[in-house]
C-alpha cells in the first residue's frame, strides 16, 4: 500500500521531481556554497533503544558512536540535537508528544550535545513524525540556506502518523530541508519502508546500521554528507 500511494504520488507531483530516483531536485533554490549547512540530529530515547545488541545496549552504542563522532563536527557548522521518547506521558498522547529540543542549532556545541545525550535516559514511545514537524516548524527558524535533519531510530513510527506522508507535504512548500534516515536495527519492512520514503523525498540520505561499526560508518557519512540533488540509498550488509 505503502508503495503504490508513493509512487503514485510521483506520477501526479512528476514536474517537481527529477533524477534517477524521481526525487525533489531544487534547481530554484538559490543556495550559496560559502553558506554553512545547518545540521539537526533528532535521536531515538524510545524504550526499545534498551534492548541489546552484540551484549551492548542499543542506546549505548549510540551515545559512544557520538562521542567519538561529535569532536570531529567543524566548529564552525551549526549542530543541533532534539530528541524523542524520554518520558512516557500519563497518557499515550502525552507520550506521543515526548520530543524536546535539548541544544539549539549553533555553532561550536558538541560539547553541549555529548552531555545532553549523556544525560537522557530512554523510556517511551516513537513520535517520529511529532518531532519532524516540531524540528521543521521550531527549530531552524530564521535560518536560511540548506538545512539538514539527521534522524536516528531503532524503529518505526507507533503514533498514528506517516513520516512518509509527511515528508510528501514537506516538499511542497520546503525545498531547503533535507532528511538523512538512520535505520538502526530495524527489520520490519514496512516501517523501513516508511522511513526510506521519507529520506528519498526530501533528497536525503538512507542508511541501515545493524552493528556498532556500520553504525559509526552511517553517522559519519551523513555529518560529512555533500550537498546533493539525488537521494541516496545505502544500505549497509
Amino acid at each position: 500500500m505503502l508503495r503504490l500511494l508513493f509512487f503514485s504520488f510521483l506520477i501526479f507531483t512528476a514536474p517537481v521531481f527529477a533524477g534517477n530516483y524521481g526525487v525533489y531536485s531544487p534547481d530554484n533554490y538559490s543556495y550559496s556554497e560559502k553558506e554553512s549547512e545547518r545540521i539537526l540530529f533528532i535521536m531515538d530515547f524510545s524504550n526499545s533503544m534498551r534492548e541489546y545488541l552484540d551484549g551492548e545496549r542499543k542506546v549505548d552504542l549510540m551515545l559512544n558512536t557520538m562521542a567519538k563522532i561529535l569532536p570531529s563536527i567543524d566548529k564552525n557548522t551549526s549542530v543541533g540535537l532534539r530528541v524523542y521518547g524520554h518520558r512516557m506521558g500519563f497518557t499515550a498522547m502525552e507520550a506521543c508528544r515526548a520530543s524536546t529540543l535539548l541544544v539549539p542549532v549553533s555553532k561550536a556545541s558538541a560539547s553541549d550535545i555529548a552531555n545532553s545525550l549523556s544525560r537522557t535516559k530512554p523510556r517511551g514511545m516513537t513520535p517520529i513524525t511529532y518531532s519532524l514537524k516540531q524540528a521543521v516548524r521550531y527549530d531552524f527558524l530564521g535560518f536560511p540556506g540548506k538545512k539538514r535533519i539527521i534522524l536516528l531510530t531503532d524503529g518505526g513510527e507507533n503514533c498514528d502518523e506517516s513520516p512518509c506522508e509527511y515528508a510528501m507535504e514537506l516538499i511542497k512548500t520546503r525545498k531547503d530541508i533535507n532528511i538523512d534516515v538512520i535505520a538502526f536495527n530495524i527489520n520490519d519492512e514496512d516501517d523501513l519502508e516508511q522511513l526510506e520514503c521519507a529520506a528519498l523525498v526530501t533528497s536525503g540520505k538512507f542508511y541501515t546500521a545493524n552493528t556498532a561499526a556500520e553504525l559509526a560508518k552511517s553517522i559519519s557519512n551523513s555529518v560529512n554528507a555533500k550537498k546533493d540533488v539525488e537521494a541516496k540509498i545505502i544500505k549497509n550488509y
